[in-house]
């Protein structure tokens, strides 16, 4: 499976998330996102990191270098992100 990991840091989270919130049919119609899962530092609740599984790790990057992710993260009050995108190897047993 393809994921993508973002990892940001934002003047205020409250700010934030109603704007993440705002693109998630996007994120899902439009970019093919299937399910993902959002966190915060424990130390720094303005640190965010968001794993997201996609369809195809081509509407993965399409979708993070689109327009409106660019448009939310200047309007949500983004101060730096950093995007990655991997491929599953294997689940691991814990």
């Amino acid at each position: 499976m393809p994921y993508s990991l973002a990892r940001i840091k934002v003047e205020d989270y409250a700010k934030w998330k109603p704007v993440f919130d705002q693109i998630s049919a996007a994120r899902r119609v439009s970019g093919g996102a299937k399910k993902g899962i959002l966190l915060r530092d424990a130390d720094n609740p303005n640190e965010i990191t968001i794993l997201i599984e996609w369809d195809t790790l081509e509407n993965a990057k399409k979708f993070i270098q689109s327009e409106v992710v660019k448009k939310s993260l200047k309007e949500s009050g983004a101060i730096k992100s950093d995007f990655y995108f991997l491929n599953e190897v294997e689940q691991v047993k814990i």
